[in-house]
């Protein structure tokens, strides 16, 4: 396993992630098999683990909790916190009453003292992003946290991020957690430009694009136990995106077969070559799935392979709008974009 250098936080870590948002109620209810992941991948030097307070609505940091008694002090352990936690509006979002409510549910379920990496789960409007910051601030002088991110920003409010922290005297975030793989290539354009210029760590979320980069849906139809039969909305089935990627995974997988290498590790190597990714997450519900991806672990891929990739997916380009994870405010509420 390769370790690189979480931005400018000087801790280590495999450049595989191991993301848990699927072990329990959204995936696998079998705990002994999400103990077996967990620990499957620390036996193979992944050092790295991503949870998330919404994922299975806490039941995913407990299992994870549960998993590394007796082994937390070797894991860089992230998780993140902004969405919804119940009904009332103010168990969420990035203010201060909630951020100090947030952790310590997080580090209960997690059965910690204290977290590496928290980071903000999406982008809050509502919330004055100096009081955000300066309450992830407090977090770090007080030892609950190491450092803090955030998850599926825009470039713009990376800069706002480093530049606010900078001049109101805080902990300068470290960390971007954006969505990133060949069918979802966008940031590309500014977000990894950015998080090079500010030495920001990045690890990337749906390195496989939900499945699709596994070369499992060749057929027109989700297998019976993937995610995507159970949510096809979220993975194109059905919609005007689905065939252009069937087209492109053909396409692929002939580039990938003739250079001596199955998808799924050309799509996670095709990540982790970008010079500002630290890691990609990997998020597998099974342990075969696991020790599928494991089996690519390191995997090199020569440059005249990533040529022939460019032109079946040009750089910039990504294929669904949906799979950037995040739309700005002003494109869903219409009041901001008219005048009254």
């Amino acid at each position: 396993m390769e370790y690189r250098t979480l931005g400018r936080t000087g801790m280590h870590v495999s450049t595989f992630c191991l993301g848990t948002m699927v072990l329990g109620a959204w995936g696998n209810r079998d705990e002994d098999e999400c103990q077996a992941i967990i620990h499957t991948a620390l036996d193979a030097g992944v050092n790295f683990i991503d949870t998330a307070d919404m994922y299975a609505f806490g039941e995913s940091e407990e299992i994870v909790g549960r998993a590394l008694r007796g082994r937390r002090d070797s894991v860089i352990l992230a998780t993140k916190f902004f969405n919804a936690m119940g009904e009332d509006a103010n168990h969420r979002g990035a203010s201060r009453r909630w951020i100090v409510r947030a952790v310590e549910d997080s580090l209960r379920r997690l059965e910690t003292d204290w977290i590496d990496l928290y980071q903000v789960h999406r982008p809050d409007p509502d919330t004055d992003l100096d009081e955000t910051l300066g309450t992830l601030s407090d977090l770090v002088h007080a030892g609950k946290i190491r450092a803090f991110g955030t998850s599926t920003f825009p470039a713009e409010l990376l800069v706002e991020a480093q530049w606010m922290a900078d001049r109101r005297g805080h902990v300068l975030p470290s960390t971007e957690q954006p969505p990133y793989s060949l069918f979802a290539r966008g940031i590309e354009r500014a977000v990894l430009p950015t998080c090079q210029r500010y030495g920001l760590g990045v690890l990337v979320w749906a390195p496989l694009n939900g499945g699709w980069l596994t070369g499992q849906y060749r057929d027109g139809h989700a297998p019976p136990s993937s995610r995507a039969a159970r949510e096809p909305d979220h993975f194109d089935f059905g919609g005007t995106v689905h065939e252009r990627k069937m087209a492109l995974v053909e396409d692929l997988l002939q580039i990938a077969d003739e250079a001596g290498l199955r998808l799924v590790d050309l799509a996670h190597a095709f990540v982790l070559a970008h010079p500002a990714v630290t890691s990609a997450i990997v998020g597998p519900r099974t342990l075969g799935q696991l020790e599928d991806a494991l089996a690519g672990a390191g995997t090199q891929v020569p440059g005249d392979v990533w040529d022939r990739v460019d032109a079946v997916v040009p750089p910039g380009l990504t294929l669904n709008p949906y799979d950037d994870g995040y739309e700005p405010p002003d494109l869903g509420d219409a009041a901001r974009r008219r005048r009254r």
